[in-house]
């Protein structure tokens, strides 16, 4: 199967599952998000522009899914897979805490990015709601589905051999 058919199945599934059972999971008030962590693996272990269109089709998927605003999901989530993916393509790809430090950090971006556009359309933007009383829980439900779902993700999307400078093919002589 094709790696963006592969991305397609994986988010899809994950945005019909955070949709249908983990919107109505909550853990000592933090609720786990496994479509940003989805888009993370997916970007981390694909790069920026396969992180972008995953995270589009992400926000596409669950906007649709939940009627809510069209697209507000989708600049947020097309966003953080783009800049994780280049964090993947640059420095983190190889390491091992590489996919706990994003997830960390673009949880708390994730929900403050969504207070702000919120903000900005006049809707509802419950600030204390989204940064004291639920944001750090859910920082920690997403650090721990992220092991598992890297894992799931690695496994269907092996990393690629890359030439790097100094390798390539032999030289004819």
């Amino acid at each position: 199967m094709i790696d963006g058919a592969k991305v397609a199945v994986l988010v899809f599934f994950a945005a019909i599952l955070e949709v249908s059972v983990f919107s109505d999971v909550k853990i000592l008030g933090g609720v786990p998000d496994l479509l940003l962590v989805t888009v993370v693996a997916v970007a981390l272990l694909r790069g920026a522009v396969t992180g972008a269109c995953a995270g589009f089709f992400a926000g596409l998927v669950l906007d649709t899914a939940t009627l809510e605003t069209l697209g507000l999901s989708s600049l947020l989530l097309t966003l953080i897979g783009y800049w994780v993916g280049r964090y993947g393509e640059t420095t983190g790809r190889d390491r091992t805490h590489a996919p706990f430090l994003s997830v960390a950090v673009v949880t708390f971006l994730y929900a403050l990015g969504g207070l702000a556009l919120r903000f900005v359309l006049g809707e509802p933007a419950p600030a204390r709601v989204v940064l004291l009383d639920s944001l750090f829980q859910g920082i920690a439900l997403n650090l721990l589905l992220t092991l598992p779902l890297y894992a799931v993700a690695r496994r269907l999307l092996p990393p690629r051999f890359r030439v790097t400078r100094g390798e390539g093919a032999p030289a004819l002589g």
